[in-house]
This record gives structure tokens, sequence and C-alpha cells, in this order.
């Protein structure tokens, strides 16, 4: 009689247990692809105006303030577009209805948000600035990560000087060796005045979209947003 044989040494298991794990790593694969893309596609004015939390949000966001506080029913600090309110299963959630002055003005079309963010983001890449900053991870770690630049208390501080922390932030991408604050100075990379609003746009854009609390411990840090002890 011949002698039993294991079926942990069995071909014909191993190659069904790996067709049927690839298939399953594949529909798992399908279905997080498409629920990535539904993540990432960008909020409408709709969106604000039924108060609806997009993880990536309309660029209407530059007419409005934007804060980032502790939401104790997801564990780590969110943006807070507008104000914040009630979250009806607990927490905070974005208000939409606290606007500011963004370079004069709180009433920017949608369009006009966007092509000035666009701009931004173009500036940056023309500057390589990734070659010493981080955007959403991404990038490199010679000069401060930029994904939350525009809450970074220091513009507050410099804002009554320039009259508003927009025109701080303006002055010092025109200048940065004039404002150095750091020991490893940012040179002069020529950014004009246009160039400069739209960057700073783009980053106040940034600070509004919804990282999962990254960079991670930035509201623990002193001095920052709502700090913690």
């Amino acid at each position: 009689m011949a002698d039993k044989v294991s079926v942990w040494s069995s071909n014909r298991f191993w190659r069904r247990s790996a067709t049927w794990v690839t298939g399953v790593a594949s529909v798992l694969l399908i279905l997080l692809t498409f629920d990535s893309m539904a993540q990432m596609k960008m909020g409408t004015k709709e969106d604000i105006e039924k108060k609806v939390d997009k993880r990536i949000p309309s660029p209407l966001v530059i007419n409005y303030t934007i804060d980032y506080k502790l939401d104790r029913y997801r564990g780590h600090e969110i943006p807070i577009i507008g104000g914040a309110m009630p979250r009806p299963q607990g927490g905070i959630k974005s208000a939409y209805k606290q606007k500011e002055k963004f370079f004069g003005r709180d009433d920017y079309t949608e369009q006009e948000a966007r092509t000035l963010i666009h701009r931004g983001k173009l500036t940056i890449q023309a500057k390589n600035c990734m070659d010493c900053h981080t955007l959403l991870g991404n990038g490199a770690y010679y000069a401060p990560d930029l994904t939350k630049a525009w809450l970074d208390p220091t513009w507050e501080t410099l804002a009554p000087a320039f009259g508003g922390k927009e025109y701080a932030m303006a002055a010092f991408l025109q200048n940065p060796p004039k404002m150095a604050m750091h020991e490893r100075k940012m040179p002069n990379l020529g950014i004009t005045k246009d160039e400069a609003k739209a960057v700073v746009a783009y980053l106040k854009f940034m600070s509004a979209i919804d990282t999962n609390g990254f960079p991670r411990n930035f509201g623990k840090i002193k001095g920052a947003v709502d700090a913690r002890k």
C-alpha cells in the first residue's frame, strides 16, 4: 500500500491555494483602487454648501479659516474649515461658516481659486522645492515639512507686521535670506510676487487636506496648533 502523501507536500494543493490567494488579492486591490479614487476626488462648491467633508476639499477653502484640531472620535487632529461643529456620531467636523480675507478677498470663485492653487503647484515644481522640503510625505527632509505650513504659528507672529500671515509668507518667499528663520537658510529662488501669492494659496489649500493626522504629532509640538501637554 502506497504511503499517504501529506497535503502540505502536494503540488496540486499549493497550485490551487496560489490561485485562490491571487484571485482574492486581485479583487481586494480592485476594490481598494476604486475606494482610493473616490477619496482622492476633489470636493466641490456644493459639498461646502452642504457641509460635506471631503478628504481633498474644494479650492474654495482658501476663502475660509483653516484650523487643525483634535477630533476625539477619530483620535487625531483634522483640518477644521470655517469653524467647528459637532459631528453626529461624536467629535467635531468643519462648519464652513467663518470666512477670512486672503490677499484682501474672501469671495474667490471656484475657478479662480483652482487656477491660483494650480499655479502655486506648478511654481513649487518649477523651483524644485521638494529637493529640500516634504509635501504629503514626498520629498526631502533638509528643510521643514510643508504639508501644514499654513498652520505654522510663526506666520501668526509675523502677521501684524505685514497685514496678514499670507502677506508675511509671500514676503518670505520673495526674499528668504532677508527673513531667515533657521540655520539652514533658504536661497532666493527668484519667486515673483504673483508666484508667491499662488504658492501661499497652494499651501493654504494643502493644510485643508485630511491626511489622517499626518504629519504625526503636529498638534503636540510646543507652540503648534492645538498643542497638547
